[in-house]
């Protein structure tokens, strides 16, 4: 029987929908609203880098221009409506997630007693309990506030002292969680301080979570490969996805599909059943400008595949071997990434250094205005006054 194929527009439409980018970017941003942009997209990246908003804010301001970086606070220490912890990286993750992330918590405490003892600096172990009993006596610390008599080392995450390994051990195994960001300073409590008693006690079975993790992947990336479902959540293991993606493909309840790359290439994907009956609309023909740590650019791969966009973040790479820049923005257009930005926050100032139109992008009137004004807004949430161009910004 053949299989059906799912063209690249229709793919790349779903792809958008799925992640928020197809509508205008409308709404309070906040409360309810900002919760349930969370929920769609299952977590938000965190990350410190600030040349313009972190990553995280800019993900949500790019869905809702009315948002501001309070809002988000607001759910995490206020409402109590997201937490704090790891996926493929540090993320912002609805709090009914929580009961889910104890299989998480469990498999990493197993790698970090295995690896860490070996990579850090020290014997973490021998801090757990001094650690846990401080936090437990004395109330919510920052990693500043543990071992304050241990030598500081390097302060890189290589080398963190005993007491700032078993503190960072305490998070990723669940038994304290993060209370409050202090200028981006994570603050941590006990779990059962922070965590909303209904999700505290709640627990699932590792079936339960399997299924949660596979289903909720493939709901939000709309088509996937059985280890992009794993790497979605970075929570369940390759073998586990597979075997779900098996299973789940004799009981029909999904289908394969082979998906069309921008290159005409086809790849063989999972999908649910009604994948062919929907009817997507066309992403609105807006320009965005978007955080390297995009959910929808993630998977540098799959941005590849599905838009032709070749994405590598520059700030590790020395600057007179940088093709664009240290941190760079992607831009978008309806269902197309149009570009990349240089720009930066300077002294009130959105200093706009340079941007690189894709290749077959013409920067006519139209797109040029389009492109300014969508400038303008990013100026305004980032609470600058003004716009400056560098001469021959457009390269």
């Amino acid at each position: 029987m053949s299989v059906p194929v799912l063209s690249n527009k229709t793919a790349r439409h779903v792809f958008l929908e799925k992640h928020g980018l197809s509508e205008r970017p409308s709404g309070s941003g906040k409360g309810a609203d900002l919760k349930g942009i969370i929920d769609d997209l299952g977590f938000v990246q965190l990350d410190s880098v600030n040349t313009f908003a972190r990553a995280h804010d800019l993900i949500l301001w790019s869905r809702r221009q009315q948002f501001r970086p309070k809002a988000l606070q607001h759910l995490l220490h206020r409402d109590r409506q997201v937490f704090e912890h790891w996926t493929h990286d540090a993320a912002t993750i609805p709090m009914e997630s929580f009961a889910h992330w104890r299989l998480r918590f469990s498999r990493d405490a197993v790698r970090m007693e295995e690896r860490w003892k070996e990579w850090r600096r020290g014997d973490f172990t021998a801090k757990i309990d001094a650690v846990l009993r401080q936090i437990s006596d004395q109330g919510c610390c920052t990693s500043g506030q543990v071992g304050t008599d241990e030598s500081r080392g390097s302060g890189g995450w290589w080398d963190w002292h005993p007491s700032k390994t078993a503190l960072e051990y305490l998070w990723r195994s669940g038994q304290v969680s993060v209370l409050r960001r202090d200028r981006f300073t994570k603050v941590y409590d006990l779990t059962e301080r922070v965590i909303p008693a209904e999700h505290l006690n709640r627990r699932h079975h590792i079936e339960e979570t399997i299924e949660w993790c596979c289903a909720g992947a493939l709901d939000r990336l709309g088509f996937a490969t059985s280890g992009e479902l794993a790497a979605f959540w970075d929570h369940v293991t390759p073998a586990e996805a597979k075997a779900w993606c098996a299973a789940a493909l004799a009981d029909r309840r999904v289908i394969e599909i082979d998906v069309e790359g921008v290159d005409g290439k086809l790849r063989r994907s999972f999908a649910w059943p009604d994948i062919l009956d929907e009817t997507i609309s066309p992403p609105v023909p807006r320009v965005r400008i978007l955080s390297p740590f995009d959910p929808a650019l993630r998977d540098r791969k799959r941005a590849e595949r599905l838009f032709g966009f070749h994405y590598r973040i520059e700030i590790f790479v020395p600057a007179p071997k940088r093709k664009y820049g240290y941190y760079v923005f992607p831009v978008m257009e309806g269902d197309r990434v149009i570009g990349r930005i240089d720009m930066k926050r300077e002294d009130g100032v959105l200093a706009v250094r340079a941007f690189w139109p894709e290749d077959g992008v013409r920067m006519g009137a139209g797109r040029r205005k389009a492109l300014h004004t969508e400038l303008e807004r990013a100026a305004a949430f980032g609470g600058c006054d003004a716009l400056e161009f560098a001469d021959g910004w457009i390269r």
